[in-house]
């Protein structure tokens, strides 16, 4: 069954959440009906209901609410997210009694459970603290039992999509028992006791059992790749003292390290910390617009506005694309959300489905660098680099013009050179009606002006979410109390994904900084900054990409800005131009060869191969490589400078992105010859760099090729065809 077919029971079925396509990423999710369709529904709106509440009524402890943020998560995915391919299409079912040794599992499980319970009250007898022999056996021993083999049961059970096997419900159990334990302790003075050797036995068999869980629900929703990077850096920390040179270090203990890495330092640290506020309250944001169909007028309106260009579809796609991305906080994700409907359009007036899937991957990616909310990444940079928000949200704005720029003019020469048409006056919305409804911008206005009138995130991201039900009751698509309920149900589970990929990126930002490999790492890039700068940055650009590859753009950026912006900072890059490169890096590893997650998902609506999608996507994405770099020799781009110096790096870059794209399509105002797009590419580069004089000699460039097409140089080539 597909994705789209799911999404068509709304009455008996989960809501299927926008996220990662089930054929590119699996496990699939699982649709429940009947009374498990009602229990879910109930816990998804519970848990969205508790982080609105608690960010904005009734605060509650940092380290207390993330854990519960954690594993509310944890509880929900394991429900919806399978460990194993369902029983369909032809798998067979499972044995039966792979369910009943499940069902002795559940016994030490809630075992467990109970023992935190009996472990409070001894605490709030008086005692200090527990006997470790008690934490051990009676606490750590079948919590680890119950965890490891559930997690393998769950790789084995295949049950049809509506059932839920019980090794999923020993995993729920589980993942309640470890965060009980964790807000006991963490509730009491033996939290100053994390990481040192005094630190109660329990919290590392805790950390140890919720690690397992946080790592099996992140390969179910995000596959392979991070868990094994994060199962790499796990190792290491036990691997360490054993290797050579500057990988080599003391070392930690078991205990002392798990019982640090579950705490600020690791797992409830900036990643989470993000998660569980900005991340998602946007979710949220993202799931009103979508219950009131405010998002559907933002794709309707692209439609009114580019359609009938030449190409239209592809521009509306970056349209679309970009603004949904804004907010959505997933590549792969938005390309399935939008792709779904934008790319099968391309097809249709004439766009291969290699380049339509490569479109709307590179406008999708583009998404997360687009200010005010970037895909969440303007929120962690704040978390991480204690930078304001505004300010981080202001320098994004010219690279964000100069990567669509470079995404619509690759579109736009393409279409002219292969002679596409736009779409018909039939074929798309009526500007005139949906310029009656153009109220329904009132909630991206309301939030980006509560940002800049200087209201906390938390707040203006309350007030758009709120303003989005407002809107929708002066509309055709009024929110009522249902509809209310099922846009908070639809944000839990759109959360889950993200959640789940910020607490495993904890977890090597925990690595990173316990061992002390970060800062090792910074002092290789210190020296090859002695040899060359650009050297430096750019092993900078592949280890970025490299840590990326795979990975959501919130984990890439967090791993990456742990690992490689502290080198950039120690060889004399300031922090703003050090995280927004490694940012950058980070988001384009989504359409970055071999390893692109948003062209993989792109290519599996389009119908072509996925490694030539990710090609034609890194093609069509190419000044989000170069851009980065000019952040350092021109830091105008980020409005580091005065107003004239941002103007004109504004202007040129814009200008040579404009040739960049010219260059790799072959067409400017008409067919480029060979050794006019070898030319343009160097007038490109130059205007792009940003120098005074590198601006004029490309200025100089671009004139010259414009006079030579407008001439007619070009007149014998037929129109629709490059000439090479």
């Amino acid at each position: 069954m597909s994705r789209q077919q799911e999404g068509q029971k709304p009455e008996n079925d989960m809501i299927i959440a926008d996220g990662v396509d089930s054929d590119v990423v699996e496990p699939s999710r699982r649709v429940f009906a009947g009374w498990q369709w009602w229990l879910f529904a109930i816990m998804a709106v519970a848990y969205t209901s508790f982080h609105l509440i608690s960010l904005n009524v009734y605060p509650i402890e940092t380290w207390t609410f993330r854990i519960l943020h954690v594993c509310g998560a944890l509880i929900l995915g394991f429900g919806l997210y399978t460990g194993a391919r369902f029983a369909e299409n032809g798998h067979q079912l499972s044995p039966r009694w792979l369910d009943g040794l499940a069902a002795v599992l559940l016994l030490p499980a809630l075992y467990a459970l109970v023992q935190v319970f009996v472990m409070r009250q001894t605490m709030a007898g008086g005692a200090m603290r527990i006997d470790p022999t008690v934490e051990t056996w009676h606490f750590g021993t079948p919590l680890i039992a119950a965890t490891v083999g559930a997690i393998v049961l769950s790789w084995l059970i295949r049950r049809p999509r509506g059932s839920l096997p019980i090794a999923e419900l020993v995993l729920m159990v589980c993942a309640a028992a470890a965060s009980s334990y964790l807000l006991l302790m963490f509730n009491s003075p033996l939290r100053a006791s994390t990481g040192t050797a005094f630190a109660p036995i329990g919290i590392s068999w805790a950390a140890i059992a919720g690690s397992l869980l946080i790592l099996e629900l992140t390969r179910r929703v995000a596959g392979m790749a991070l868990v094994v990077i994060s199962a790499i850096f796990i190792a290491y920390v036990f691997a360490g003292p054993f290797l050579p040179g500057f990988l080599g270090y003391p070392g930690l203990t078991l205990n002392r390290f798990f019982s640090q890495v579950y705490t600020d330092a690791g797992v409830l640290g900036p990643t989470t910390a993000v998660s569980s506020t900005y991340i998602i309250l946007f979710i949220i944001f993202a799931a009103f617009l979508q219950a009131s169909k405010v998002g559907d007028y933002f794709v309707n309106f692209a439609f009114a506005a580019a359609g009938r260009a030449r190409g239209g579809p592809a521009k509306v796609s970056i349209f679309a694309s970009g603004l949904m991305g804004m907010i959505n906080g997933t590549s792969a994700g938005n390309v399935v959300s939008t792709g779904s409907l934008t790319i099968p359009l391309m097809k249709r007036v004439g766009y291969p489905g290699r380049s339509a899937g490569a479109i709307e991957a590179a406008a999708s990616t583009g998404g997360q660098i687009m200010p005010p909310i970037m895909g969440a990444g303007a929120f962690i940079m704040a978390e991480i680099t204690g930078i304001p928000y505004t300010e981080i949200a202001i320098a994004a704005i010219i690279p964000a013009i100069l990567y669509f720029a470079s995404v619509y003019f690759m579109v736009d020469f393409e279409a002219a050179r292969k002679g596409m048409r736009g779409m018909t006056r039939d074929e798309i919305p009526k500007f005139s009606k949906l310029a009656r409804h153009v109220y329904l911008f009132a909630p991206i206005i309301i939030l980006v002006a509560a940002l800049f009138m200087g209201y906390s995130v938390i707040r203006a991201g309350t007030l758009a979410t709120a303003s989005a039900a407002i809107v929708s009751w002066i509309s055709p698509n009024k929110m009522g109390p249902a509809a209310i309920l099922r846009a908070l149900q639809l944000g839990g589970t759109m959360s889950i994904q993200i959640i789940a990929v910020c607490a495993c990126a904890g977890l090597i930002v925990g690595v990173i900084g316990l061992t002390g490999v970060g800062a090792r790492f910074s002092s290789l890039l210190l020296g090859l900054a002695g040899v060359s700068q650009l050297l430096a940055l750019f092993f900078a650009m592949l280890i970025s990409i490299l840590l990326g590859m795979g990975m959501p753009t919130t984990a890439a950026y967090a791993v990456a800005a742990s690992v490689v912006a502290p080198g950039l900072i120690g060889i004399g890059i300031q922090p703003l131009i050090a995280h927004f490169f490694v940012f950058y890096f980070a988001v384009v590893s989504a359409i970055t060869p071999p390893v692109a997650l948003a062209s993989y998902a792109a290519a599996g609506i389009s119908g072509d191969n996925a490694m030539g999608t990710s090609v034609a996507s890194f093609k069509i994405g190419l000044a989000a490589f170069i851009v980065p770099f000019m952040f350092f020799y021109s830091p105008a781009m980020l409005m580091e400078g005065s107003a004239l110096q941002i103007a004109r790096v504004a202007v040129t870059a814009t200008m040579g992105i404009v040739l960049l794209s010219a260059t790799v399509q072959a067409w400017f105002f008409g067919p480029v010859k060979a050794w006019q797009r070898v030319v343009m590419f160097l007038g490109a580069l130059c205007m792009i760099y940003g120098g005074i004089y590198t601006d004029l000699a490309g200025i100089a460039i671009a004139a010259a090729l414009i006079i030579l097409q407008r001439r007619g140089r070009n007149g014998d080539d037929k129109p629709g065809v490059a000439t090479t």
